[in-house]
C-alpha cells in the first residue's frame, strides 16, 4: 500500500486516478483548493487544501507521502489559462519537493501529447489546422516537460496521454511508449481516462520511468 497525494483530485483525470488507487487499496489524499466543496467519501480517502502554484503548499501536502500526483491541467480549456498554470506548476512542484530533500516523495505529473513525435523531427503540434487555443495548451505542457527534463535531484515522471483521451470504459489494456505517439494499426491514438489512470497507478506500483516521460494508448 502506498500513500498517494493527488493534486487536482476533483478534475476529470484526477477523479479517475483517485478511484483506481483506492480500488487497489492505496491510501489517498485528495488535494484541492476548497476541501469543503469536495464531497467524495471512501475508506482510505482523506482531503486537504493545497495550491499547485505555491511551493510551500506543495511541500506541506507532499510531506509524509510516498507519491505526489499532479493531475492539474489534464483536461481541455482555454489556452491562456493553461499557459498560466502548467509550466509554473511544474516549477512549484519541483521547488516544493526539493525542500523535503531525501524525504521527498516521487512525483508523477499528468502531461500533454502535443510534444510527442509522430515522425522523426515532427511533433503532434506540427499538424496543420490545429486551433490556436489547443496549440497554447500543447505548448504549455511542452514547456513544463522541458523543465522536468532539466531536473535531476527530484524523482519525477510525466505520463503523456494518447492523442485522444476521453471518459470511457476501464479495460486495463494499454501500450506504452516514450517520446513517440502510440498509435494502433489504423494510425489512431486513443485511450480512455480510466485506462490512463490504470497506467499511472501501474507506474506507481512498478516504477519504470523515473526521471523520464512516457505515454500510454490502447
Amino acid at each position: 500500500m502506498a500513500r498517494i497525494a493527488v493534486i487536482g483530485a476533483n478534475g476529470s483525470i484526477g477523479q479517475r486516478i483517485v478511484t483506481e488507487a483506492l480500488n487497489r487499496g492505496h491510501q489517498v489524499t485528495a488535494v484541492v483548493r476548497k476541501p469543503e466543496d469536495y464531497t467524495r467519501t471512501a475508506e482510505g480517502l482523506g482531503v486537504t487544501a493545497g495550491d499547485v502554484l505555491d511551493a510551500v503548499s506543495v511541500a506541506r501536502v507532499a510531506a509524509g507521502q510516498d507519491v505526489l500526483v499532479s493531475a492539474v491541467g489534464g483536461g481541455y480549456g482555454d489556452g491562456p489559462g493553461h499557459a498560466a498554470l502548467i509550466e509554473p506548476a511544474a516549477r512549484a512542484l519541483v521547488e516544493g519537493l526539493r525542500t523535503l530533500g531525501a524525504d521527498a516523495p516521487r512525483l508523477i505529473a499528468v502531461g500533454g501529447a502535443g510534444s510527442l513525435e509522430t515522425a522523426p523531427g515532427v511533433k503532434v503540434w506540427d499538424a496543420p489546422g490545429l486551433p490556436e487555443w489547443l496549440l497554447q495548451i500543447m505548448h504549455a505542457h511542452g514547456d513544463a516537460q522541458e523543465h522536468y527534463n532539466s531536473v535531476t535531484d527530484v524523482r519525477w515522471t510525466v505520463l503523456s496521454p494518447a492523442g485522444t483521451i476521453e471518459a470511457g470504459q476501464r479495460t486495463g489494456d494499454y501500450r506504452t511508449g516514450t517520446e513517440q505517439l502510440v498509435v494502433d494499426a489504423e494510425g489512431r491514438s486513443y485511450i480512455t481516462s480510466e485506462d490512463y489512470a490504470v497506467a499511472l497507478v501501474d507506474e506507481i506500483e512498478e516504477p519504470q520511468h523515473i526521471g523520464r516521460r512516457f505515454t500510454a494508448a490502447r
